[in-house]
């Protein structure tokens, strides 16, 4: 094992900085071998099989090339859960999960209905499920691929959520139930953001899924808050992830859109990044 550690590292080293490195060649040897980090330590002379080796391999050209390991290996922690993610669906990220954790202080004292707009890889949805496991959830896209794969999650974590394709831009063509919580992660990514953001996350992840355009970068926000005040239950709540430079601006639009209570949230590295408003 010892000459496989040294492998990962010749090869990613000028490509990662180290820490990346030695985070990489822990989970690519708890993947490929079913060696935790302690199991590692301690089993430095195990011997890694041909087989073992040429997956190891094939992992290091694709994470060379910068795939996200995460597509690599098919797959992600999220909220305690374990979901099939690939480059039909954006890798979830840590400030969603301090958004389902914000969520989660809330109490209801009948069966809720929620939805989640804009599901992708359904981890929202299937965050709420699991959080409210008398909830009645329901998920909605416009990628039948991310579709294909929120589903797949479903069964993976065995949580009961309704999937369905709609174009929240175009609400108004189809029937709708009311619901008691809206919450939507929608594209919020400016065009002119692309040059500030890595390599890795523009050639893999979905373009559709972050990326608005500089002339109305809170498109997604209007139309969704203008959907939430039809449909939301008296005093239901809409819940966004949003992008921290349109804080106030985003406010803004679920106010003229006659929500109260809004309040925004800081993520962990103090940025705007969620806003909550009661109808």
């Amino acid at each position: 094992m010892k000459a496989t550690i040294q492998y990962i590292g010749e090869e990613l080293g000028g490509l990662y900085p180290q820490t990346e490195v030695k985070a990489f060649t822990r989970l690519i040897l708890e993947h490929v071998c079913g060696l935790d980090y302690t199991a590692q330590i301690l089993m430095r002379d195990h011997v890694i099989s041909a087989i073992q080796s040429k997956q190891i391999s094939e992992i290091v050209t694709r994470l060379k090339n910068f795939e996200p390991i995460q597509y690599v290996f098919g797959e992600t922690e999220f909220f305690g859960m374990k979901l099939s993610v690939n480059p039909s669906v954006l890798i979830p990220r840590p400030e969603t999960e301090e958004l389902l954790h914000w969520i989660s202080e809330m109490e209801f004292s009948k069966e809720p209905c929620f939805l989640d707009v804009g599901t992708g890889s359904g981890c929202i949805a299937l965050g709420l499920k699991k959080q409210f496991p008398y909830s009645n959830v329901m998920a909605i896209d416009y990628s039948d691929e991310a579709l294909e794969t929120a589903r797949e999650n479903a069964v993976l974590n065995g949580l009961d959520v309704s999937f369905s394709r709609a174009d929240i831009l175009k609400w108004e063509e189809r029937s709708w139930q009311n619901f008691d919580l809206i919450v939507s992660n929608p594209p919020y990514v400016r065009e002119s953001e692309k040059k500030e953001m890595f390599a890795n996350v523009l050639k893999f992840e979905p373009e559709s899924a972050l990326f608005v355009p500089d002339s109305n970068p809170l498109l997604f926000y209007l139309r969704i808050a203008e959907f939430a005040q039809k449909f939301l239950t008296k005093n239901g709540w809409l819940y966004f992830e949003i992008n921290e430079m349109f804080g106030e601006q985003t406010a803004q639009v679920v106010k003229k859109c006659g929500f109260e209570a809004i309040e925004i949230k800081k993520d962990l590295f103090g940025k705007d990044r969620m806003l909550r408003c009661r109808k």
